[in-house]
């Protein structure tokens, strides 16, 4: 009897424990968001229709053809004339950037947002335990993250981790690895540093593949404090739900779909081929699979796998699926509330509403963001949260979808929940009662050079015509 006794203890304090260890576990792998700040550039750094027209003339080797391609690009990216450039770009030292150019760059964007996230939060930069720096596209020694740790004066045993070449949907990917962390330390906060460099990666050539990334990245960025600590849960601004990874780097076409190379005269740049929209609709497709069944109802979801089986049963042939496709016949509006899609571009956009069933209330964030502060790259998304919050559309209990696309190629989307309605102060601030603008499609690119496409005119004098502007 003693014995039988002595065993029941036994596995009652084994329980006891194990089931501590897993509530324990479970607590401290929470993410937290505790806040956000968005990078704003100075007036003087601002690329109008004027300063846009005066970029494009400095590249001697386009012709009038060239003109006409990046005159529609730019019409067709539903970018406006507020986005921010590098100083070396505004300069005229594109073809020539300098190492302090793009420490200059990324110094401005991270030290900006990091100063304002340190002020209002109250936390000191020794207090931080975790720091992922994610910039694709420079990568210097020291890591940006040591040129962070030297800035701040942060402690020694600091956990830090520098990021590159991502792409456009790295913030995901850093949250991701942030969350990771979190499963083996406990109570700790982590600053996640979510920018691009634009200013050395000017495509000085002709290639139109190449060229078109010159039309749709701006400068940006965005710093976040996150943290797994229970005691801070009332701090909160958000929690993290849920968040899926799809890569399709194994691919040969949706690997080069998105690849830094140089042209045929070592001109370097970023080429943007044809299938970028094939892999951008198997990666989502794929990654919806994965991300749906935890997040829909279960009557939701049976709507849905009738609907595919149906839809299955009707096609005729073979064929990869259309970014329209991805997401036909799902309901996504029952398990989220807010669609955070990364401005990228209207095509980018609208494809991905399109494939949710989205109206443009949804879309609305996304295309405000790319008009104001164009394709920021990895900081895109957080433009776009901060529109929803300055709109005070973000109510507590409230879940939102963030959708981003990246070199890899790679489909990364997450799922936060509100925890605190939201209605702070924020880049938006000083322009938010002008948006959503009316008159988004109306560009003032078109309205001003309107003659580059008058294909009938080949003897224009484009430098006199420019010069009108």
């Amino acid at each position: 009897m003693m014995i039988f006794l002595l065993l029941l203890f036994l596995f009652s304090c084994i329980t006891f424990n194990l089931c501590k260890i897993a509530l324990r576990n479970r607590s401290h792998s929470c993410c937290y968001m505790l806040h956000y700040e968005c990078y704003k550039g100075t007036e003087d750094r601002k690329l109008d229709t004027k300063t846009c027209a005066e970029l494009l003339m400095r590249n001697k080797n386009l012709g009038l053809q060239e003109y006409r391609f990046l005159l529609q690009a730019i019409v067709n990216s539903g970018i406006g004339e507020e986005t921010y450039g590098p100083r070396n770009i505004l300069e005229g030292r594109e073809a020539t950037p300098t190492l302090s150019d793009s420490l200059s760059e990324i110094d401005d964007i991270a030290f900006d947002t990091l100063d304002a996230l340190f002020a209002k939060t109250g936390i000191s930069p020794r207090d931080i335990d975790i720091l992922v720096v994610n910039i694709s596209l420079f990568s210097p020694a020291p890591s940006l993250t040591s040129r962070v740790v030297n800035r701040y004066k942060m402690r020694e045993d600091i956990k830090t981790f520098n990021i590159s070449g991502m792409g456009c949907s790295a913030s995901i990917i850093a949250v991701d690895l942030v969350q990771q962390l979190f499963k083996i330390h406990d109570e700790v906060l982590a600053i996640v540093v979510s920018s691009e460099s634009i200013g050395p990666n000017w495509y000085c050539g002709k290639e139109r593949s190449m060229i078109l990334a010159n039309c749709l990245f701006r400068s940006g960025g965005c710093s976040m404090l996150l943290t797994n600590n229970g005691s801070l849960k009332g701090k909160a601004v958000m929690k993290l739900n849920q968040l899926v990874r799809t890569h399709l780097g194994g691919e040969d076409d949706a690997y080069n779909c998105c690849i830094q190379m140089e042209d045929k005269v070592g001109h370097a740049g970023f080429l943007l081929r044809k299938g970028l929209t094939k892999a951008a609709a198997v990666a989502f497709t794929l990654n919806l699979r994965v991300l749906v069944p935890k997040i829909l109802p279960v009557k939701d979801l049976l709507l849905y796998v009738i609907h595919s089986y149906g839809r299955k049963k009707a096609k005729v042939g073979g064929g990869a699926p259309s970014a329209e496709a991805a997401g036909e016949g799902l309901n996504m509006k029952a398990g989220v509330e807010h669609f955070c899609i990364h401005p990228g571009g209207r095509a980018v956009i609208d494809g991905v509403g399109k494939s949710l069933g989205l109206d443009d209330y949804d879309l609305e964030p996304s295309r405000m963001a790319l008009h104001r502060f164009g394709n920021t790259s990895a900081g895109g998304l957080w433009y776009v949260l901060g529109y929803m919050e300055a709109k005070k559309r973000l109510k507590r209990g409230d879940r939102i979808f963030m959708i981003g696309f990246g070199a890899g190629f790679k489909c990364n989307t997450c799922v936060w929940e509100v925890t605190r309605d939201l209605a702070d102060g924020n880049v938006w601030e000083d322009c938010i009662d002008s948006y959503p603008l009316p008159t988004i499609n109306v560009s003032p690119f078109l309205k001003k050079f309107s003659w580059i496409n008058d294909e009938g005119r080949t003897d224009v004098d484009l430098t006199s015509a420019f010069n009108k502007v």
